[in-house]
């Protein structure tokens, strides 16, 4: 009964022991190194409770730590006692531990922490904070993808925690992040210590179709493609390469969204300056085509200074063919200049006005009544379109193809590729219009057929046909016709009937139209009766006062048939 009470005393004793000390399994406790064995340390924890740790766990990432005897340390104590009735410690766990709980402080404040990357694996790597090992994605090493990360290795650097997670023992960091803020922060002072128009150097770090990136010292400016030189330039790449050191003006600064935009060519003298005394209006120069468009070409004058040559002004002759079939990339050429713009930095050009414009040459070579020969080019609705030398064309109107016959008539004798001879009618340079004629080439047969006969004589008509509403009749001695309509064929209305006159009558009539122009003759039978009325009149009432209008008629005819 007595030793059975001693062994509850004792329990008791070392229960109340424990509960006193600070020997908590899965805690940090603080022990002394009593003795050191090869490569492991003996450490005691209080209680006369020792454990052995590995020397390499007080070293850093596998180096063995320079321990001594008496030194104290924290381990963390797993259990009190194993099989051998020793404590299981562990140093790593402790420095863990440790780092867990300054890391949360740090992740929950957005401080930075220090570690080492020590390590590679699938997707990043590993990083030792100070006994607690973390992930850096390989997206987060560096602002841009680094190819070599050995240079970074087991150097101790800041890094930003991501993402923590204690359970399940994850923690994520990121070495970019930190980077892009000191980089933000050194961008900010360089932004504020730059002024537009000051003149810097820096270092060409990319060249895009646009332009090219420029380092200035830790920030990155934009030397826009128009900004490089005055003249054109197609490529900053001709003139620019990457790691060349280059000075620049600054142009704009946006402080807030730190983007500067820098030029080269506002360190060079403006070619535009006084460019109205070095290009006078109607001056002839040669340039060379730089960039050909639908629109035009443009042309480049000297460095610098380039001017537009307008579809419209390519050709005198060429009207709707692409620039491209003109003129050439690189060709020379030479040009008058039309228009100058200073304000609009803009040179107007002509290609054409350095030749003689061909309707002119035409008007020159080929007067009016000059006969010329050319080739039908089209056939159109009012007319032929005949090709001329210079390769300007004529027009031969519908009303310009025979004397006789209709224009839609005589027009459908003729094809494409026909060459015919035609006179000059009229030649409008302004216009760029010749007019040509083909029945001109003969005389008119109304001019030689007409004769002495003009407006108010009389002439001997001969009926050719006996219509209901007139005659038609052929004039005495010539090749002339005209038509007499019904109302004409007598004074008194009831003479007036057509058909009192047979195919082969002749008779007397007055002619009351002749018109060259038109080509009609008109005659009237009641014409001439009044006329000859009015003579009579004139002649004989006044010796005959008082007598009537049939004594007058009588005495007249008696006396015209006494002259005959």
């Amino acid at each position: 009964m007595e030793n059975v009470n001693l062994a509850e005393d004792f329990a008791s004793l070392l229960e109340e022991s424990f509960a006193t000390s600070d020997l908590y399994e899965g805690t940090v406790v603080k022990g002394t190194i009593v003795a050191i064995e090869k490569d492991l340390a003996v450490i005691d924890v209080g209680l006369k409770v020792e454990g052995r740790v590995p020397m390499k766990e007080f070293g850093a990432k596998g180096r063995a730590g320079e321990m001594a005897v008496g030194d104290e340390v924290e381990v963390y104590l797993e259990r009190v006692e194993n099989a051998m009735g020793e404590a299981v410690l562990s140093r790593d766990k402790a420095r863990r531990e440790e780092s867990w709980v300054r890391l949360e402080v740090a992740f929950e404040a957005g401080e930075k922490v220090t570690g080492q990357i020590f390590n590679q694996v699938k997707g990043g790597f590993t990083v030792d904070l100070d006994g607690a090992v973390a992930f850096l994605p390989r997206s987060q090493v560096d602002i841009r993808p680094v190819r070599d990360v050995t240079p970074l290795m087991n150097n101790p650097q800041p890094f930003q925690i991501l993402k923590m997670d204690k359970r399940r023992g994850n923690i994520v960091v990121s070495r970019r992040t930190v980077l892009e803020e000191t980089r933000a922060e050194q961008r900010s002072e360089l932004v504020q210590s730059l002024e537009e128009g000051n003149t810097v150097e820096g270092v060409v770090k990319n060249i895009t179709d646009y332009g090219a990136f420029v380092d200035l010292g830790g920030i990155d400016g934009l030397l826009h493609v128009t900004d490089i030189a005055w003249r054109r330039i197609n490529h900053p790449s001709e003139v620019l390469s990457i790691g060349q050191t280059v000075k620049v003006q600054i142009v704009r600064v946006n402080q807030e969204t730190h983007r500067i935009s820098l030029g080269m060519k506002q360190l060079e003298t403006d070619p535009w300056s006084g460019i109205e005394a070095k290009y006078p209006l109607d001056a002839k120069f040669s340039g060379r085509v730089t960039n050909i468009t639908d629109y035009g070409a443009f042309v480049e004058l000297e460095p610098g200074i380039e001017g537009l040559i307008h579809v419209s002004e390519m050709s005198w002759t060429k009207k709707n063919v692409h620039p491209g079939k003109i003129v050439s990339t690189s060709q020379e050429v030479e040009v008058v200049v039309l228009e100058v713009d200073a304000s609009k930095r803009r040179i107007s050009l002509g290609l054409k006005q350095t030749l003689q414009n061909p309707w002119e040459a035409f008007a020159e070579k080929y007067p009016v009544e000059a006969v010329v020969e050319g080739e039908v080019k089209n056939k159109t609705e009012f007319g032929l379109f005949i090709g001329l030398e210079g390769d300007v064309d004529g027009m031969v109107h519908l009303s310009d193809l025979d004397w006789n016959r209709p224009g839609e008539q005589v027009i459908e004798e003729y094809k494409k590729g026909d060459v015919v001879k035609a006179v000059v009618l009229d030649v409008d340079v302004d216009k760029e219009r010749i007019s040509l004629g083909i029945k001109q080439l003969e005389s008119d047969p109304f001019e030689a057929a007409s004769g002495d006969v003009r407006k108010g004589s009389v002439v001997t008509c001969e009926v050719t046909e006996v219509k209901e509403n007139g005659l038609e009749v052929k004039l005495a001695d010539s090749d002339l016709t005209s038509f007499v309509r019904r109302a004409d064929l007598a004074r008194e209305r009831g003479d007036q009937d057509p058909t009192r006159f047979n195919v082969g009558e002749t008779f007397e009539a007055r002619i009351t139209q002749f018109d060259k122009k038109t080509r009609r003759v008109g005659v009237s039978i009641k014409a001439l009766e009044i006329a000859e009325e009015k003579e009579a009149v004139a002649q004989y009432g006044s010796a005959d006062a008082g007598s009537s209008l049939g004594d007058i008629l009588g005495a007249a005819l008696k006396a015209k048939s006494t002259d005959d």
